[in-house]
């Protein structure tokens, strides 16, 4: 009993230190997500508390939403605008990336994301889908309570799907590849230069996008450049970047985005935040379903040259069964233990027999 006891603490004790985790998480990521806020001081264009949300369920299970919902409301608590808003805006929080975890475990999805399947589930149903609920009711509170004029209603719910949905893309990723990384054994110096020449050209594409130049589509070539060469855990953090980079452009009002409204820099913003993820995970994603096909051949091959080379030790030849030593309906085999005729004979038989000739009448005497 003692040894149970001990064992049950042990796990409460696990179980309370993720849900401290995940709150301090979320609350720290809400902090810096609201340095970019656009609309009432709550709204931004990239919510990464979400992704970070929907990453702690995919790995620890649904016992930490106590951890979201914690985290949620320290994140809101100074924001209100009444208590009775800030307790609907806290349980959108936390429905909205448990609503993701539950679309996303009955979609088959795996945590190494290396396939397309695992690519369009989140993309479609963890971000797409279950970010529906979070940003309706937040919109929906804060004009109920009057902390929202009616007619800004749709683009504060657009900012706000669209902030929770990139966090999902471009931040869920990147934590489960950390949560799967190591030191890789065997690196090459040309490789260790690629991955440095890829960190600098990532800083030199933000410092252009962050500028008066409207060139946000050189994300685009890093994107397919980390993809391809080092899988999601190149593509992850690039589209990351990519995406901090647009929005501090969007926010400064800087390249594309100069004088335009907030709405069209906005559409702008999330369509080329959603454009750049989209391609990371999906390029990734089908490079490694190839890899993975690559190697089910090679390991196929191996086995057959395997065999071969038994088979030609042994001397012995593998003979195809011919139409001749098929057992035929009727014969000894069939009817009994015995053994039936063999082919030689029953070829035999088929060319020697002839039908005896029927009897002659007898004539009638003349």
């Amino acid at each position: 009993m003692t040894v149970a006891r001990r064992g049950g603490l042990r796990r409460g004790g696990v179980a309370a230190l993720e849900i401290c985790a995940v709150a301090a998480l979320y609350y720290g990521s809400a902090e810096l997500g609201l340095l970019q806020q656009l609309v009432r001081s709550q709204v931004t264009p990239l919510w990464p508390p979400t992704g970070i949300a929907v990453a702690a369920l995919l790995l620890r299970g649904p016992r930490i939403w106590p951890g979201i919902t914690l985290g949620a409301l320290l994140a809101n608590l100074q924001l209100g605008p009444s208590y009775a808003a800030l307790f609907l805006i806290v349980v959108g929080n936390t429905l909205a990336p448990l609503c993701s975890y539950a679309l996303l475990r009955s979609a088959g999805f795996r945590l190494e994301l290396d396939r397309l399947h695992d690519a369009l589930a989140l993309i479609s149903l963890g971000a797409f889908t279950g970010t529906l609920v979070s940003a309706t009711a937040g919109s929906g509170t804060l004009v109920l309570t009057n902390a929202l004029s009616t007619d800004r209603f749709w683009t504060t719910w657009w900012v706000w799907w669209t902030g929770d949905a990139m966090g999902v893309l471009v931040v869920t990723p990147v934590l489960l590849v950390l949560c799967r990384a190591h030191l890789p054994r065997q690196m090459t110096p040309s490789r260790w230069a690629e991955v440095l020449l890829l960190l600098a050209a990532t800083a030199c594409v933000g410092l252009i996008d962050t500028s008066s130049t409207p060139l946000l589509f050189l994300g685009f070539p890093l994107l397919i450049w980390a993809a391809f060469r080092f899988r999601l855990a190149g593509a992850a953090p690039v589209a990351l970047a990519v995406s901090i980079f647009a929005i501090i452009a969007a926010n400064h009002g800087s390249g594309p985005f100069a004088r335009h409204g907030m709405l069209t820099d906005m559409v702008t913003l999330q369509a080329y935040n959603a454009s750049s993820a989209l391609t990371a995970l999906l390029v990734a994603a089908a490079v490694s379903e190839r890899d993975r096909s690559q190697k089910e051949i090679a390991r196929a091959c191996g086995h057959l040259a395997e065999l071969v080379s038994r088979l030609s030790l042994t001397g012995t030849q593998p003979i195809p069964p011919t139409a001749d030593s098929r057992p035929r309906p009727g014969s000894g085999s069939a009817r009994g233990p015995g053994p039936g005729p063999g082919p030689e004979e029953r070829h035999h038989s088929r060319s020697t027999y002839r039908p005896a000739p029927p009897p002659r009448r007898p004539t009638k005497p003349g």
